[in-house]
């Protein structure tokens, strides 16, 4: 490695170092909110325990690479839970990661860096098979946790959102709609609890 490519290599290490403080909505059954390093991690686990049961053969290598950097640009631009963003504040948000993946991918200015922006996009178009998986459980790694979070946590949007999953992003695949509706069982037995123990 060439001592520009070594610089390369830990400005985007160091850049990365960011998602490990970085917070999202979510919050862990400890009682602390989740960092974005977090996430990435346990999808990326949840996308080798599901590979096995597929219906249809997958690259896990691309697939958890995918998962990794799937997140990448809020290093740059932060997390922004999705209830907190209307129309207008869907494009601002596409246009500031667009611009933070094009930094990541100057930083780098190789193969990887092209690689990274790559499956970056992939992921943002979410229409070839891998992709459609990470997305999909990008959302049920989501899930998971607001249902090992204390219920105190949720706010009502979430609350409302525990009874209505949207069929079309998990239904490309059986192994993936059965994590899903087991998920969805599990969140509206948790919110059907609260309501009982209130009434």
């Amino acid at each position: 490695m060439q001592p520009q490519q070594l610089s390369s290599f830990f400005e985007l290490c160091h850049l990365a170092e960011r998602l490990k403080s970085e917070l999202r909505h979510s919050w862990l059954a400890s009682g602390r909110q989740e960092s974005v390093a977090e996430h990435c991690w346990r999808l990326s686990l949840m996308l080798i325990l599901i590979e096995p049961h597929l219906q249809k053969s997958i690259e896990l290598s691309k697939v958890l690479k995918m998962a990794i950097i799937h997140d990448l640009v809020e290093a740059i631009v932060g997390d922004t839970p999705v209830f907190e963003i209307d129309q207008a504040g869907a494009l601002v948000k596409a246009e500031k990661e667009q611009q933070a993946i094009e930094k990541i991918r100057e930083i780098l200015s190789n193969s990887v860096g092209d690689e990274i922006y790559a499956y970056w996009q992939e992921f943002e178009l979410a229409e070839s098979y891998e992709a459609k998986l990470v997305y999909a459980f990008d959302k049920l790694e989501c899930k998971c946790q607001h249902l090992e979070a204390d219920l105190s946590t949720w706010n009502d949007k979430e609350k409302a959102c525990s009874f209505d999953w949207q069929d079309a992003l998990y239904d490309f695949d059986p192994a993936v709609l059965q994590v899903r509706d087991y998920l969805l069982s599990q969140s509206q037995e948790k919110v059907k609890k609260e309501v009982e123990s209130v009434g």
